[in-house]
């Protein structure tokens, strides 16, 4: 059988798709912006009938309506990082959080600990030969694919083809459904925050020509690249890719000239942002978006030499611990894959992790770099992965150094109203210790 006659068998609608879902099973939908919604919407219109249907899900940029209080009970979203349409969901307890390496997520989908009974993935219309692209989502696109029992495809005209690791062959898809609609967009992100360019010059410091770089979305992100104009032949192997590279890349700053491994190409997992960066990537050869346990395994990062990760975090101790996905107890992102970089990085030839964040919170009262962390919050990153720290004060590089010597590089790049105090409480509890 030709493959457009297996394309025609297996053309639906949403509604009549969505009725193989039964109570209990659990769905794992494509990842950040590639959420396809129209299969979604036609899924939780059948509430009603439906009971303890799990839809785990990695970061959530979209409209997660299933997490509104409506849902209870119909749905259950589990997350492996929170965004802000779910936050409240998980940390009310009508949803659930997981927390694990994005590296991981594909073994455990694999391995049946995480439940696949249906993907629903979003793709591009399919090629000559049969093939549909997935566009933006790659991650755990395909072990979804491989591992649900049902896979439901809705083929959107607005999803770009990327190059990589992107095809699925139509007879690998149990349904299609055609509809075209916009893909979630994430706003361009202003870099024009005082603090955030202060850390970015910092950062950018540590960068030198040749290097590859991983990095996120944000203003901090956003305010390095300001100050790397000036540099010659960076690559990029990272976890997404968004607006905020295109400039270097059109600049011919990033070229991959001179990376170890997949030279001259820009590596990442998933693409977000606006509508403009789904453009520029759609069939554009430099852009190669790989699953994320390629992406994100520590011995393919470390294979690129110069490998300088780049890191956010919400709190800091003065041991270097890193808190990252919590505020105390509470959960408020995900784990990601900080530690794969930061680890990947490490042990690069000539690799610099690093760990960005501002000295404070809200509006200068509360420092980010504390004396200890609160009983009962999570640690992201463990202190003996911690190389760089870098806030708006400086750069602290805790690598070979003992306890305390951490805790006075620390002090020197927390705010100067907080330093004082933070060092007579670190040090009246580190002698605690040792009584």
């Amino acid at each position: 059988m030709d493959w457009k006659t297996i394309y025609r068998e297996r053309l639906t609608t949403a509604e009549d798709a969505v009725k193989v879902i039964q109570s209990g099973d659990a769905i794992i939908p494509s990842h950040a912006a590639a959420e396809p919604k129209h299969i979604i919407n036609a899924l939780l219109a059948r509430k009603e009938v439906l009971q303890s249907v799990q839809i785990w899900q990695g970061l959530n940029v979209g409209d997660a309506p299933y997490a509104q209080p409506e849902y209870a009970g119909h749905f259950i979203d589990i997350s492996f990082f929170l965004g802000k349409n779910n936050r409240k969901c998980i940390q009310s307890g009508q949803g659930e959080f997981l927390p694990i390496h994005f590296y991981a997520q594909p073994r455990a989908i694999r391995e049946s600990a995480i439940k696949c009974d249906v993907a629903m993935i979003s793709c591009t219309p399919p090629d000559e030969n049969g093939y549909v692209n997935m566009g933006i989502s790659c991650d755990q696109t395909r072990v979804i694919v491989e591992t649900a029992k049902i896979t439901i495809a809705q083929v959107n005209k607005k999803m770009p083809r990327v190059c990589g690791d992107t095809l699925i062959h139509v007879s690998e898809i149990d349904y299609f459904v055609e509809y075209d609609e916009d893909l979630y967009e994430i706003p361009l992100i202003k870099s024009d925050d005082p603090i955030a360019e202060k850390i970015g010059y910092n950062i950018s410091t540590l960068i030198q020509d040749g290097d590859t770089l991983q990095m996120g979305q944000g203003t901090i992100p956003n305010a390095i690249l300001k100050f790397l104009m000036d540099k010659k032949d960076l690559g990029i192997h990272t976890e997404v890719f968004s607006d905020n590279l295109i400039p270097l890349v059109e600049a011919g700053v990033v070229n991959g000239a001179k990376k170890s491994i997949n030279n001259r190409k820009i590596i990442s997992t998933f693409i977000q942002g606006t509508r403009a960066l789904y453009d520029y990537v759609d069939n554009n050869n430099m852009i190669c978006l790989k699953p994320v346990n390629y992406t994100n395994d520590v011995a393919v990062i470390a294979s690129n030499d110069n490998m300088v990760a780049i890191n956010s975090a919400l709190e800091v101790d003065m041991m270097g611990q890193v808190v990252a996905d919590s505020i105390g107890i509470k959960t408020f992102s995900g784990v990601g894959g900080q530690l794969d970089f930061l680890r990947g990085a490490e042990q690069s030839k000539n690799g610099r992790p690093i760990i960005a964040l501002p000295a404070t919170a809200k509006n200068g009262s509360i420092s980010r770099i504390v004396a200890c962390l609160k009983p009962g919050t999570p640690v992201t990153t463990t202190r003996q992965d911690v190389h760089y720290v870098v806030t708006e004060y400086g750069i602290a590089n805790l690598f070979g150094k003992p306890i305390r010597e951490r805790a006075k590089l620390l002090t020197q790049i927390a705010a100067p109203q907080f330093r004082e105090e933070l060092e007579k409480e670190f040090f009246d509890y580190y002698k605690k210790i040792g009584e």
